[in-house]
């Protein structure tokens, strides 16, 4: 059997009703897969679900480095947060046809991680996987969609980057392939202009952008989701627009634009 990690997160997620196309697409994706004898595994992220539930109770968003400042407070409704997303996917992804379990890090302890410290407070650093929770709900064949919650040594909550998260999974799961679907087609090394998009990129250049400054906001945590997964023996790192028609399956066959990550 292959293993594919896959995160979904940002704009791509924008529609979480059970008719959205991009989850139905998904499903398919993810049912073509499993047929074909790949086990998949789901993490994904809700920040515009986190912004949205954050703004009407009155809390700021904000960042350092593309990751969530998350103090006390903002933990307790990042959490909130991403547990509505979890069970939208799952019913979505379970009404198309797959059998899906939704959980998060915290579950079986599957993301154990430690604070990142001042500014981020309560974000969490690159988690330790507990891989035999994934592998034992592929055993018993059913696909898990995980949030990007991880607890520390005492049992508190902390936020993860789904990004960060999913390359660690990947890693953890010696995954033939770790897909990040984000809202944009490929990785630039200027995020405003279209132009300077990248097919192939080495894990020294992605260090050079990350290094520069290039590597900005969101595409920051990617880029170093990338490298972990990559150093700890993932196969192949693939970047896809999720907003694209089956998005996953046509990233894996590169019939749309990508960028992959190599050595």
């Amino acid at each position: 059997m292959k293993r594919l990690v896959v995160k979904i997160g940002g704009h791509a997620l924008d529609s979480l009703k059970p008719d959205a196309r991009v989850l139905r697409d998904l499903a398919a994706d993810i049912s073509y897969l499993t047929q074909e004898g790949t086990d998949v595994a789901l993490v994904h992220g809700g920040g515009p679900q986190i912004a949205s539930l954050l703004s009407n109770v009155g809390l700021e968003s904000r960042f350092h480095e593309g990751l969530r400042i998350t103090d006390e407070p903002t933990m307790d409704y990042v959490a909130m947060a991403l547990a509505h997303v979890n069970l939208l996917i799952t019913a979505a992804l379970n009404l198309c046809g797959l059998s899906c379990v939704g959980l998060s890090g915290a579950d079986g302890s599957l993301f154990r991680s430690c604070s990142l410290g001042e500014p981020w407070l309560r974000a969490g650093a690159t988690p330790h996987v507990r891989s035999d929770v994934v592998t034992s709900l592929w055993a018993g064949g059913f696909s898990p969609v995980i949030s990007s919650i991880a607890v520390d040594s005492s049992g508190e909550l902390l936020n993860c980057n789904a990004d960060t998260a999913a390359g660690a999974l990947a890693a953890a799961l010696g995954a033939d392939a770790l897909v990040l679907l984000s809202d944009i087609d490929q990785l630039r090394t200027d995020a405003d202009d279209p132009t300077t998009a990248l097919e192939r990129v080495s894990a020294d250049e992605v260090r050079g952008l990350i290094d520069s400054g290039a590597a900005r906001d969101g595409m920051r945590p990617k880029m170093s989701a990338a490298l972990d997964a990559l150093n700890a023996g993932a196969a192949r790192i693939i970047m896809a627009n999720g907003t694209r028609p089956h998005a996953l399956r046509n990233a894996l066959s590169s019939s749309v634009a990508t960028t992959e990550v190599v050595r």
